[in-house]
């Protein structure tokens, strides 16, 4: 498990490492993030909801998979290597986009990320860890759409920030594509 994150600048220069627990503290610290986008060959979506000992969001549905890259990891591979850690998978990935966001979580801490997004596909069977994921579900664009228009449903606030910008900037994000998938990792 990483403990450092790596600070960043807006433009996403690194200036320095924090504890992770550190860099979520009060009003947070600008650091590099990444949030995967899974799919399947029929075009639906893995959602996953937050382990309930999640210091920020526990228990709020959220994309496939979000984390932070170790200081000198590229994001693709650390995208690769925690959706082995936390949901058993190899998938290859594909950057779309990145931003920068700040979302407070009452006050506990906050989130601010200059998150780098994410798509993969993936047929395998998930293996989700307890520790990082409590539930997960396949959903198709239109039944996430839906609960997203409710202000009040449970989901980060990235998940909602990104999702908009997918429909509104990537439309065909989430077509699937033929690809080579590879076998679930056995633990």
């Amino acid at each position: 498990m990483i403990h450092e994150v790596v600070l960043v600048d807006a433009q996403d220069v690194q200036i320095g490492v924090c504890d992770k627990r550190d860099a979520h503290l009060g009003a947070g610290q600008l650091h590099r993030a990444f949030s995967v986008h899974l799919i399947d060959s029929r075009g639906r979506h893995l959602l996953q909801r937050r382990a309930a000992d999640k210091m920020l969001w526990p228990g709020f549905w959220s994309n496939a998979c979000c984390s932070h890259p170790a200081p000198g990891e590229t994001i693709l591979d650390a995208a690769s290597r925690r959706l082995r850690e936390e949901l058993g998978i190899w998938a290859s990935c594909r950057v779309l986009y990145h931003f920068e966001y700040h979302a407070l979580f009452g006050s506990i801490g906050a989130e601010h990320e200059l998150c780098h997004v994410l798509v993969a596909q993936s047929d395998a069977e998930v293996l989700p860890v307890p520790e990082e994921v409590s539930d997960i579900k396949w959903q198709t664009r239109a039944e996430i759409t839906a609960q997203l228009a409710e202000p009040r449903a449970p989901f980060t606030p990235w998940f909602r920030m990104q999702w908009q910008r997918l429909l509104s900037e990537h439309p065909s994000f989430d077509t699937p594509r033929t690809e080579v998938t590879l076998p679930p990792l056995n633990r």
